[in-house]
């Protein structure tokens, strides 16, 4: 793939990207070696590795990614077709927030009695529900599929913005997410909320990286499902992360409270879609999720 590359040409990064739209992503070549890219477009890639970038981790944590990349002068152009997109996420914990938008909140209580009162209070704390969601090696990238639990009859996926934050706290990016979730467990007893939110393809993140936006432009992204069945669209829903009621920066705050990121951490920042009461995934079901300032997610469903 690198000689492939070299084939497509160089492009010189400082006089064809601005800072505002950066987006970066972790991949794999057709050689079986992973490398970092920034978007070119559409429909291509540079290769950052010539200019000693190797891992989003190490990007993230030099303080100020757009600064870099804007410094970089040309790069190895790859044809997007000819790559793996793989998750962004290397060795950060993945966090999930719950009842973030009061959809979600009102969503919650309709699943039991037994849990509306904890949902109704938590919506309005101080302190935010935040919970474990997936090791990094267990995320499921675009394009691999996402699971429900064979014990489950009530499963879906919960869009979400996700904030990629350095070990120093700082939100230096930011992806699309999938918390996929067993509402039939979880509204049984929230004691069996890890049951409900982390099994075997239970977290999706990627593809992209968006990096430089700051929480005033995230806050104007769009985000967008579609759940698509046997060639046709069983469910669609949209919200605006505007709509999420806690700042970023709150969230960010509680979760870095007597806790230590030293590789930093990922965070699923709760979800204003929810699919009507009567709709389960099912096997062969195919969910898109877009946010309007990074990309596109997708994966299909399987019975895990």
């Amino acid at each position: 793939m690198g000689r492939l590359a070299r084939r497509q040409g160089l492009t010189p990064l400082g006089q064809r990207h601005t800072l505002r739209r950066v987006k970066i992503c972790r991949y794999l070549t057709a050689d079986n070696e992973v490398r970092i890219g920034l978007a070119k477009g559409d429909d291509a890639l540079l290769d950052l590795s010539p200019a000693g970038i190797e891992s989003i981790t190490a990007l993230l944590e030099s303080g100020d990614a757009t600064q870099r990349l804007a410094q970089l002068n040309e790069l190895p152009v790859t044809p997007l077709a000819d790559v793996t997109l793989l998750s962004p996420i290397e060795v950060q914990e993945v966090w999930a927030a719950g009842v973030t938008y009061l959809r979600s909140k009102d969503a919650r209580m309709e699943e039991s009695d037994f849990s509306a009162a904890a949902y109704d209070r938590v919506y309005d704390a101080a302190r935010p529900e935040l919970f474990f969601k997936s090791l990094p090696e267990k995320v499921v990238a675009c394009g691999e599929p996402v699971g429900i639990r064979a014990d489950a009859k009530w499963s879906v996926p919960e869009p979400e913005l996700v904030l990629l934050m350095n070990s120093r706290g700082e939100i230096a990016g930011y992806a699309v997410g999938n918390d996929m979730s067993s509402r039939d467990i979880e509204g049984e007893n929230l004691l069996y909320l890890p049951q409900a939110k982390v099994y075997h393809r239970s977290c999706a993140v990627g593809p992209w990286v968006r990096v430089g936006a700051t929480e005033k432009e995230a806050r104007e992204w769009k985000i967008d499902i579609q759940i698509e069945r046997g060639g046709e669209t069983v469910f669609s829903g949209a919200v605006s992360v505007n709509q999420i009621k806690r700042s970023l920066g709150e969230l960010r705050d509680f979760l870095f409270e007597s806790q230590l990121f030293p590789f930093g951490c990922a965070l699923l920042t709760g979800t204003g879609i929810v699919p009507d009461d009567d709709f389960t995934l099912e096997e062969g079901d195919t969910v898109r999720i877009r946010i309007s300032g990074i990309g596109c997610l997708e994966n299909s469903v399987v019975r895990v």
